[in-house]
């Protein structure tokens, strides 16, 4: 052993004396600490790719905070591919449905709505939790109003197109959110910077809805929305908590959201 080593270590020195380029010896212990590193980076993405399917099916219950595994993940999957296609495809599977609804509602003599929520349903917050992942664990309330002042969240574009198609097709739109109605100014003037119009109604959080659960929240303005004469056809919402309670739109459609969990 004592003889490899040393010829190893004369080799190379010869290769630093003839002016040549060093070679760098692996071991078997930088193999095996690649190996180890590699199977936890592995480890790693098949649980979070198994935790974001258990938040998303509703198994995973009420949950704070992203796990540390899995603040990369989460980010990933919100800048990349995955992410657009999930969404694309909600918004496909809502408008075939929309189509079909329509000309069952149209006999009566309601009003066809459809009820989007705001954040991460129309809009897209992802470039504020971008700027620092630890928001993902630690949400701010003061920091993320300010966001909401800044009005500059985009367009999840897939449900601008369907947004824009339900309008073609002849829905009234309603726009219920959780927001508070003091952000009302800012969250008009992101709607429009990101391109949605023509609401029939945009909802917000009265002083009297402070500290009901969201779930209460928005049964109650669905309600009031029936009494108004509108037949509530379809819902989209990216927490079960925009969809749940009674009385539910024909239809519920939920977007994905990793980033975080509203009861």
């Amino acid at each position: 052993m004592l003889r490899r080593l040393l010829a190893l270590v004369l080799l190379a020195a010869a290769a630093t004396a003839s002016g040549a380029r060093p070679v760098l010896l692996r071991t078997a212990t930088d193999d095996a600490s690649a190996a180890v590193s590699s199977g936890a980076a592995q480890s790693d993405a098949l649980f979070c790719d198994s935790w974001m399917l258990s938040v998303e099916t509703g198994n995973a219950g009420p949950w704070i905070s992203v796990p540390t595994r899995c603040l990369d993940s989460v980010h990933s999957y919100m800048e990349g591919d995955r992410y657009a296609s999930d969404s694309d495809v909600v918004a496909l599977d809502s408008i075939a449905f929309a189509a079909q609804a329509l000309a069952t509602a149209q006999e009566g003599n309601a009003k066809p709505a459809w009820v989007f929520d705001i954040d991460e349903t129309l809009l897209c917050n992802e470039p504020y939790y971008a700027a620092n992942l630890s928001r993902l664990q630690n949400f701010n309330e003061t920091s993320f109003d300010e966001w909401v002042d800044e009005a500059k969240a985009p367009a999840l574009s897939s449900s601008l197109k369907l947004y824009n198609e339900l309008l073609d097709l002849g829905f009234h739109i309603i726009l219920l959110t959780g927001r508070s109605e003091f952000q009302r100014n800012a969250t008009e003037v992101n709607l429009k910077f990101a391109g949605y119009r023509s609401w029939e109604k945009l909802i917000l959080r009265q002083t009297s809805d402070i500290g009901k659960p969201a779930v209460q929240y928005k049964s109650e303005r669905r309600a009031a929305m029936e009494a108004e004469g509108f037949k509530i056809l379809g819902n989209s919402g990216d927490q079960w908590s925009d969809l749940l309670g009674s009385p539910m739109a024909t239809r519920s459609f939920k977007l994905p959201n990793p980033m975080y969990f509203i009861s």
